[in-house]
């Protein structure tokens, strides 16, 4: 035989064994896998569901710590025992070999230039949903549960959402639920947590109706989220609270906002310019602008993570210097080119300088940065609850306590109170760290004495 065909066989041997081998690899990862990834101190569970196609392999991944199902792989590629699997829409790439006998992927979770170890082993199907939340409020409930529409005619939409109305002769004291920054549904869920579940449960048990809805373009409302600032939001929360004094079982004469987060921030804008209320109550609402509020969010996750001071101060110079910078931009285009110049000095690449170009140049996101809520504070002339949590990354208390304090007692209202509940997080959870990634590890979904401050505060301010 010449040598060239002895060659030529061999390699051909070689490729049958590599696709056997490969074929074989295939059929071993077909399953669900799943393994914990250790982020910032917690630990969040990662599952990838891996299927055999006709064009091949196809995957879907889920944070179920965190609520998120079905989020697409991108690419899925097996070449001998190693394995990959692309998810370009959060920006991720896991990398890792098969091991002991195909019984586990030992590899690295790649995002956002950071790299975490993750080892994925077979799972049943029924072991990779959320964790329980035993707060979250199942039927038959003791009050009414509506499902209800309202418009807003000025931006000619229509939102829908739930009323809950007590037991009992009304008219009644009530409140409507304003969320977090976001696309929103009437539950306002985070992390696998129904907030506005929980707390409209809690407060209409306790005599005060509530309505909670679908954010323009979210669930069941019309309109389209994209694009709309908290200005929009205010005016939706306006058209909510003419809906409830229009009701024959609400006191028109009692209806108050609950805003939380983002929604702590609306609730003075819709009071002060779109659609007087006769009470406030803000869960850890901004005071000061929203430019600090990222800048100071930003470092202190850091600091949690365990980054060293020295990177924490050197986060917070380059995070004021990039959003001071978008806040006070005369447009669009001023803002990009702004950011531009600040990202391509700190060495960050071309994909990353786009992307953040994108969300910088952002309706809601230009209005937030450069809002600041305390013009709109000082004029409330309501009773008011601000409630904040002291272990709050989000909205630090340490930064907005002050602030608020002095907004309101520059105001015409004679009824303001700021408090500190200790030990809660952003979402006013009983919480070790504070970090984001540890809202879904947390199985209570808000903490009865956060509930409790403010119903037995409505109550007194409505009987």
């Amino acid at each position: 035989m010449p040598d060239g065909d002895r060659i030529a066989l061999f390699l051909g041997l070689g490729l049958a064994l590599f696709s056997l081998t490969t074929a074989a690899a295939q059929e071993a990862v077909v399953g669900a896998w799943s393994g914990p990834l250790k982020v910032g101190g917690t630990e969040l569970r990662i599952v990838f569901h891996i299927e055999q196609g006709e064009d091949g392999l196809t995957a879907t991944m889920d944070s179920p710590d965190q609520g998120a199902t079905g989020i697409p792989v991108s690419r899925v590629t097996v070449t001998g025992d190693s394995v990959t699997l692309a998810v370009d829409r959060i920006g991720g790439v896991y990398t890792g070999a098969l091991a002991d006998g195909d019984t586990k992927i030992d590899g690295q979770w790649t995002q956002g230039g950071q790299s975490f170890p993750l080892t994925l082993t077979p799972t049943a199907e029924a072991d990779t949903g959320p964790p329980p939340r035993p707060q979250h409020p199942e039927p038959p409930y003791p009050y009414a549960a509506d499902s209800v529409t309202f418009r807003n005619e000025a931006a000619s939409l229509e939102l829908a959402g739930t009323l809950t109305r007590p037991e009992g002769e009304g008219p009644h004291p009530a409140v409507v639920l304003v969320s977090g920054s976001g696309p929103q549904d009437r539950n306002s869920e985070v992390a696998n947590h129904r907030l506005f579940h929980v707390l409209a449960d809690h407060l209409t048990r306790q005599g005060i109706a509530v309505l909670r809805y679908d954010e323009r373009g979210v669930g069941a409302s019309e309109g389209t989220f994209e694009g709309a600032t908290s200005e929009d939001s205010s005016g939706d929360a306006a058209a909510a609270v003419r809906f409830l004094r229009s009701h024959s079982d609400v006191d028109p004469g009692a209806v108050g906002l609950v805003g939380m987060s983002e929604g702590g921030l609306v609730a003075p804008m819709v009071h002060t310019r779109f659609e007087p209320v006769d009470f406030l109550v803000l869960m850890a609402g901004p005071s000061v602008p929203g430019h600090e509020i990222l800048v100071e969010q930003t470092a202190r996750i850091a600091a949690a993570q365990g980054a060293p001071s020295g990177a924490v101060d050197s986060i917070r110079a380059v995070q004021r210097r990039t959003l001071e910078g978008v806040a006070t931009a005369a447009d669009s285009a001023a803002a990009a080119e702004h950011l531009r110049t600040v990202l391509e000095d700190e060495g960050v690449g071309a994909d990353r300088v786009r992307s953040q170009i994108e969300q910088a140049t952002d309706p809601w996101f230009r209005f937030f940065v450069g809002y600041d809520p305390a013009p709109a504070l000082r004029q409330v002339d309501v009773p008011v609850l601000a409630l904040y949590g002291s272990k709050d990354l989000q909205v630090p208390a340490g930064q907005n306590v002050g602030p608020m304090r002095a907004a309101l007692q520059a105001s015409p209202s004679d009824d303001a109170t700021v408090r500190v509940l200790d030990g809660l997080n952003h979402l006013f959870q009983p919480a070790e760290t504070g970090l984001p990634s540890e809202y879904a590890q947390i199985d209570t979904t808000m903490a009865p004495t956060a509930l409790e401050t403010i119903s037995a505060w409505i109550r007194a301010r409505t009987r």
